[in-house]
């Protein structure tokens, strides 16, 4: 099994950045594809950004290609989200995701506890 804990959320004016983090331990050997989702309030978990284990392969919502960026850290076993230019729809909760692959919530198997951005202005 796979534990993952996010970091880094938090309070952010509009057009400003914050970088996430995404800390995972157990079974991560096994983890061939991180992903990063958000759910906003009354909305479904959409999809953010996808990598592949060597970090040569990055997938991303055609709306947040270009401000939002993936990377992952094999040796920490961390991936991270750097989110640049934020604007006030980017309010979610934000979520990292294993053990699966592909750009649907559904095919993952491990999920952390989410950490919450709000951008203001």
């Amino acid at each position: 099994q796979v534990q993952l804990v996010e970091s880094g959320g938090g309070l952010v004016q509009a057009g400003g950045s914050l970088r996430l983090s995404c800390a995972a331990s157990g079974r991560t050997f096994s983890i061939y594809t991180m992903g990063w989702f958000r759910q906003a309030p009354g909305k479904e978990r959409e999809f953010v950004a996808v990598i592949s284990w060597s970090g040569g392969n990055t997938y991303y919502a055609d709306s947040l290609r270009g401000r939002f960026t993936i990377s992952r850290d094999n040796a920490k076993n961390t991936a991270y989200l750097q989110m640049n230019s934020l604007k006030h729809e980017d309010t979610a909760v934000y979520y990292c995701a294993a053990g699966g692959r592909g750009t649907s919530p559904n095919l993952y198997d491990y999920w952390g506890q989410g950490t919450q951005v709000t951008v203001s202005s």
